[in-house]
Formats: C-alpha cells, structure tokens, sequence
C-alpha cells in the first residue's frame, strides 16, 4: 500500500464501515416493518423483499465490474451518492397510491449500490491501509458496521415509531366483558368535536355468555363486512399500492396450477382447524362502532385489537382501519365473539392505535438519505488517494483470472456437500427472519403479539442487537480454544434451539414486554453464537491460493440461502398461521443438522496458534 495521504484513518474508517452497514439495514430489516406498518401482507413482504438479496447474492460475479471500471474511491464516493437519491426517491414515494412498486424500485436501486458499495469499500480498506494498520482496524470496521445495524435495526424504527405515536390520535382503550347476566352497565358517550379524537359506542362492551344461532351470526357478519368496506374503512384487497387478487381467470399458471392447490393442501392438513361447532352452540357475539368526532386532516390508520386480558374475546373484523375526509363520519362496525366453551365472567382490553405512518416512513426515510448526502460530501474530500487504487485495464488477463479463480472454486474437494451445507445451514432461520417483526406487530386475533412499532425496535434493535453480538463475541473465543470440529454441532444446536421460543409466544401471545424481551434475547444470543462456526466454516472452505475470491462465493451461496426459503416464508404462514408456521421453522433446522455429520472438518482449524 503507498498513498498520498498521511491523514489518519480514523478519519474515515468509522464513518466508511457505517455507511456500509446502513443501507443494508434499511434494505433487509426495515423495508419489512415499513411495508407491514403500510399494510403489505405477509406472502408480498417476504417475497419481494427477499428478492432484494438477489445483489449480494451476485456480489461476486459483479466485484470483476468494479475492479475494470474506475477506482475503489470513485464507487465508494458514486454509491453514497446513489444511496442518499434512492433513499429520497423511496420518501417520495411513499403518499403515492401504487407506492408499492415505487418504493421496491427505490429498493432495489438501494440493494444493488449498496452491494457495489460494500465491494469497493472493502476492496478499499485493502488499499488504503498497510497490513498493521489492516489488523489493529479490523476491530474498528466491525464496530462501526454494528453500530450501523443497531442504528437501522433500533433507533430508526423507535423513531419512526415516536413519530406515529406523537402525530395519531389519542389511544382508544375499549374494555369488553363477558357477562353472565343481561345487567349492563349504561355509559354515555362524550364527543369534544373541537379536537379529533376516537370514539366507541358502546364505550364498555358487555357481551353476556350464552349461546347463538349460527345463521344470526352469519348474517351479522356478512352485514359488517358488507358495511365496511362499502364506506372504504377496510380495504378488501389490501391497501392502495400492494398487489390485489386477481380474478380466476387472469390468474398465471404458476398460480392456478401450482400454488392455489399446493396451498388449499397445506390449508386441509397443516392449517389452524375449523372448530366443528354445532349450529345453536355458536359463542355470543358484540359490534362495537368505531368513529371520529371530527373530520381529519387527510387520512388516518387505525389499528384495532385485543393487547391484553383473556383470549377467549376474540376480534373477528379486520384490524385495520382507514378514515379519511369522506368516511370519517361513518362508524366502522367491529365484531367481538366468545369463547364457545366459555362458562365464566372474564374480560380483554382492546386499543384502538393511530399515527401518521406515511408521515413517521417519509421522515425517516428522508434522514437516512440526507444523512448519505453528507456521507457522499465527507468522503469525497476525506478518503485517502491510494497510488494503488488504478481499474484493472488490462481487461482481457483480469476475466482470464477471474474465471480461473471461480472456475477452480468448483473443483474444490466434496464442493456438492459443501454448497448444500451453505445453502440449508440457515434453511429454518431465513424463514424466521422474514416473519418475526411481522408476527410481533400483528393483532393478537390473527396470531401476533400486537407491539407498537417503537417497541418491535427497542427488542431487535438494542436487546436483540446486544444479545446478537455478545453470543457471536462468546462463539469466537470458545471455538478459539477448541476448534471448529469440536464447537459446530453444539453452536448449530445452539442457534436452532432457541427459535422454539417463538413457538412458545406464538401458543401463549405473552402480554408482558419484558417477556418478549427475554424470548428474543435467548434466541439472538444462540443465533450470534450459532453464526460463529457457520463463518468459520466458509473460512476454512476458501482456504487456499484463491481465499479471498473463494470466501466472496462463499458469501454469494450464503445470501442465496437466505433468499430462496424467505421468498415462500410469508405465503406459508398466512396458509398454515404463525403456530404452526413456527413449528415448520423447527423442523427446517433438521437437515443442516444432520448435514454436518458429513462435513469435512479439519480438527486445529480455528484452534488458537
């Protein structure tokens, strides 16, 4: 390494390693709470932001692009200022009614920059440091690179979540009771029309616990959802923007030949049972209306559902709920049902939540990209001239060696065993992946645990970034000690294990925050561990003449396997409902299990020298 620079790298390290770190946070962690908050289901959220992988899948056939064309600087520099137009280009997007497709092209742009970005950054560390300065930096680069996961993981989503809660409506608390008399408690019902504000009729809910007729019930339901949608409170087919249902006949193939039977068969016999209830046993039922006092200022969202008490007062309308200047007058009509079985007085508490949610995304959205603006004008006059940052014109021996080098990636010794190993290591956890801030957000009556958005990032973005990084600091110093041979079957355990706490919040839907906490702290902790020995393993695969080419493959195969099984996890779990959804992730760990019978293991590699 010669350089023209003498300017310290602590100059320009941190600040590099942090915009590496962010947008991939924003791309594959917080494009998933995004479109959740903004409606999405969950079969498009996995499936399109799962494609979003498809750079960093690619990342080493693109890396030749990068050495040929221009210098590390200049794509560093190019990127960041991409990063930040792309970043702008999803907040504009966002108030747009076909914002869906908007902001995943933004996305996209997003993800393949990002990845350039991550080519040349690396690529530049090389170059503008000497082999000391590499070693005592390479501590430095992680940290930062984790601080810019817990920024993106944590304190944006608890921002964006501030600012939903700060700009929505004052939360309606509405208390339902099941009764075992018809003596109800008469409230009257207070409307202030100077302010906006929600509004229960009845305000308490008294439901008294006796037995319907399922045609009384039938009718009430068709009547609601008839109502509902009528007035444009609840959206049929999914918000303004996602992906609507088609007609049978302009479905494609793939959809009526393979995916609508494929899933009315795991619906049959995998999905959450129809209780065979006879006609006159149906449980008692109670409409609750739900309206402004006031006409809004654009649109608001409201989310409504049970956040605690018993579980048999279940919410059977859609939880989300859309007023805005020409509805805001008609009550939205909610139905509330018992327990069948139930015998005995008990109660719930169900909230009514709003915020802007396109106000808080185009906010936060807008930082990050203002904050890539001033990323792409420091680095411009900070980052070191490197006499060795030159493209590779000699394009003709450049691509010779490159396909050598992959070509002999290959022909590498069992290479079948080791890319099935890559690919399925993870085979159970990409799945989770895509579902879990999903499942934390969702109501309580369609399987979730019903979190604010501010919550779901306190637990992934500093209790779960924290336990992440402390398993995966407590991995690196035991198969230090002991090799890679002796500690992977005992981390693979270790990280597949703990994913059956969520089968756990999913069968009890805890009320207790501090709970939640604890469940997805253990199962971060056993994934940072459990990860350790997964790049050890791609480690000792790429040692030879070609490591470092031959570890990028790895990390291509790697989010590979990442991708393919996220692309289907929300389908199957809005088939088959987040219990059993769980249950499936447990049991996708089993083959990389039995996978590392067969590896072949060097017993000191890893081992401390």
């Amino acid at each position: 390494m010669t350089t023209q620079s003498k300017r310290s790298a602590w100059w320009w390290i941190p600040s590099l390693y942090y915009a590496e770190g962010l947008p991939y946070a924003v791309v594959m962690l917080i494009s998933v709470i995004f479109y959740k908050r903004m409606g999405i289901s969950n079969t498009d959220i996995a499936l399109y932001t799962s494609w979003l992988y498809l750079p960093w899948v690619i990342k080493p056939l693109w890396s030749p692009v990068v050495d040929i064309l221009k210098t590390k600087r200049w794509w560093i520099i190019i990127t960041q200022l991409i990063i930040g137009a792309g970043l702008g280009g999803v907040a504009l997007s966002i108030p747009l009614p076909n914002f869906f497709k908007m902001t995943l092209g933004f996305l996209w742009l997003l993800a393949f920059s990002s990845a350039t970005h991550d080519i040349a950054a690396d690529g530049f560390y090389m170059l503008g440091l000497n082999k000391h300065q590499q070693a005592w930096f390479v501590g430095i680069r992680s940290t930062f690179y984790r601080f810019a996961m817990i920024t993106g993981q944590g304190l944006l989503i608890i921002f964006a979540g501030m600012i939903e809660s700060n700009t929505g409506l004052d939360t309606l608390t509405l208390q339902a009771q099941a009764v075992s008399d018809s003596t109800f408690i008469k409230q009257e019902i207070v409307i202030d029309s100077s302010k906006v504000s929600l509004i229960a009729d009845p305000p308490l809910l008294q439901i008294p616990i006796v037995k319907r007729n399922k045609s009384d019930f039938d009718k009430t339901m068709s009547f609601v959802k008839e109502w509902n949608i009528a007035h444009g409170q609840i959206e049929s087919n999914g918000p303004s923007g996602a992906s609507n249902t088609s007609a049978q006949s302009n479905d494609s193939w793939w959809k009526r030949s393979i995916s609508k039977p494929l899933g009315k068969t795991l619906q049959k016999y995998f999905g959450k049972s129809a209780i065979d209830v006879p006609d006159n046993e149906i449980g008692n039922f109670g409409v609750v209306r739900l309206k402004l006092s006031a006409k809004p200022d654009g649109e608001t969202v409201v989310n409504f559902g049970r956040v605690s008490g018993d579980k048999s007062l279940s919410l059977l309308t859609k939880p989300r709920i859309v007023f805005n200047e020409s509805n805001w007058d008609k009550p939205v009509l909610a139905v509330i049902q018992l327990d069948h079985k139930l015998k005995y007085p008990v109660s719930a508490t169900f909230e009514a939540r709003s915020g802007n949610i396109r106000l808080a995304w185009v906010t936060t959205f807008f930082i990050i990209g203002a904050l890539f603006i001033i990323f792409f004008i420091y680095h411009k006059f900070m980052l070191p001239f490197p006499v060795d940052d030159v493209p590779h014109l000699h394009t003709t021996s450049f691509m010779g060696n490159f396909l050598e080098t992959f070509s002999s990636y290959f022909k590498k010794d069992k290479i079948g065993l080791i890319l099935s190993f890559i690919l399925i290591y993870r085979f159970g956890e990409a799945q989770l992946v895509k579902l879990a801030t999903p499942f934390m957000l969702d109501a309580q009556e369609i399987g979730g645990l019903a979190l604010t958005t501010g919550q779901v990032g306190f637990v992934y973005g500093t209790v779960g970034m924290l336990m992440l990084t402390f398993g995966g600091i407590i991995g690196g110093f035991v198969a230090a000690k002991h090799g890679l041979k002796y500690w992977i079957l005992w981390m693979a355990l270790a990280m597949k294990l703990p994913d059956v706490v969520y089968v756990i919040m999913a069968y009890t839907q805890p009320d207790s925050f501090l709970l939640i906490n604890i469940f997805v702290g253990i199962e971060q902790f056993g994934y940072g561990f459990g990860f350790t020995a997964y790049m050890l393993y791609m480690i000792s695969v790429a040692e030879g003449k070609h490591k470092t080419a031959h570890y990028a493959i790895c990390t291509g195969f790697m989010a590979l396997g990442m991708m393919i099984p996220g692309m289907f996890s929300g389908w199957l779990q809005e088939i088959i409902g987040y219990q059993h959804f769980f249950i499936w992730v447990l049991l996708a760990t089993i083959p990389g299990l039995i996978l590392i019978k067969f590896l072949p293991l060097d017993p000191e590699f890893g081992k401390r020298e």
